[in-house]
C-alpha cells in the first residue's frame, strides 16, 4: 500500500519540479514514511529523481550557455566536482546527525524558494559576478546540490543571471548544470547500502510520468499558484520534521 501511495506522489513531485520545482520536499518525507532513516531517503530521492532531471536538461540544452568568462564545459567539470564533494560529504554524515540537519536545510530551501518566487526584485539581479566568483558560486552550489539539493535551482538562476545571463538562458543553463551534479551524486550513490532499489524505482517511475504529464501542463497552470503551493508544502515539512526531529 505504502509503495502505491509513493509512486503517486512521485507523480506529483515529478509534475511540481516539471511545473515549479520542489518535488523533493514530497519525495523526502515520503521515502521516510516507508521504513528509512533521513540520509537514505535523501540518498533514494536523489537516484530516482535523476532520470527526469537529465529529460528536463536535454531537452533546454540549445539554450545552455557559460557565463561571466566560464565556458559551459568549465562549468560542468566545477559542477560535477561539487556534486561529487557532496554527496562523499552526505555518506561521511552520520545518519542520526543528518535527521537533525534536515530540518534546517528544508528550511533553508523552503526560504530561497520564496525569496526567488515572490520577494526578490528583479534589479538585484543586476550585480555583477567574476569569472572567479561565478566559479566559486557554482562550486558551493553544486557542493549543497550534492549534498541536499533542495532549493539548488533558485540559488544557480540567482548566481547566473548576477553572471550576466538573462532568464531565459539561466533557467536552461540551470537544467543542464543540475544534471550534471546530481550525475556525479548518483554514481556515487548507486554502491551506498543507504539506496533502497524498490523505493527508488518506484519513485523514478512516478516521478517520470508525472514530469511529463507536468510538461504537458506549464501553459495551463497559473505560475504563481504553483509557486505558492511549493511554498506551503515547504513549511508544512519544514514544521513536521521539526516536530519530528530526535
Amino acid at each position: 500500500m505504502l509503495l502505491i501511495l509513493l509512486f503517486f506522489v512521485a507523480m506529483w513531485a515529478g509534475a511540481q519540479n516539471a511545473l515549479a520545482g520542489g518535488g523533493s520536499f514530497l519525495t523526502l518525507p515520503m521515502l521516510m514514511l516507508t521504513g528509512m532513516d533521513a540520509r537514505a531517503a535523501n540518498v533514494t530521492s536523489c537516484v530516482a529523481l535523476f532520470p527526469a532531471q537529465v529529460a528536463t536538461g536535454w531537452a533546454g540544452r540549445d539554450l545552455s550557455r557559460g557565463a561571466a568568462g566560464l565556458g559551459l564545459r568549465t562549468l560542468f567539470i566545477i559542477s560535477i566536482v561539487g556534486g561529487a564533494v557532496g554527496a562523499a560529504i552526505l555518506l561521511l554524515t552520520p545518519p542520526a546527525f543528518f535527521a537533525k540537519l534536515v530540518p534546517w536545510l528544508v528550511l533553508f530551501a523552503t526560504v530561497v524558494f520564496a525569496y526567488g518566487s515572490f520577494l526578490r526584485k528583479p534589479g538585484e539581479a543586476d550585480a555583477h559576478l567574476s569569472t572567479r566568483g561565478a566559479g566559486v558560486a557554482q562550486f558551493l552550489i553544486s557542493v549543497y546540490g550534492g549534498y541536499f539539493g533542495g532549493g539548488i535551482g533558485f540559488l544557480m538562476v540567482a548566481a547566473l543571471t548576477m553572471a550576466g545571463q538573462n532568464v531565459r538562458i539561466a533557467a536552461a543553463t540551470k537544467n543542464v548544470l543540475a544534471a550534471v551534479m546530481n550525475a556525479s551524486a548518483v554514481a556515487i550513490f548507486l554502491f551506498s547500502p543507504d539506496l533502497h532499489l524498490l523505493q527508488a524505482l518506484v519513485t523514478s517511475l512516478g516521478a517520470t510520468i508525472g514530469g511529463v504529464a507536468g510538461a504537458r501542463m506549464l501553459h495551463h497552470i497559473p505560475d504563481k499558484w504553483l509557486r505558492i503551493i511549493v511554498v506551503v508544502i515547504g513549511a508544512l515539512l519544514t514544521f513536521g520534521l521539526f516536530q519530528r526531529a530526535p
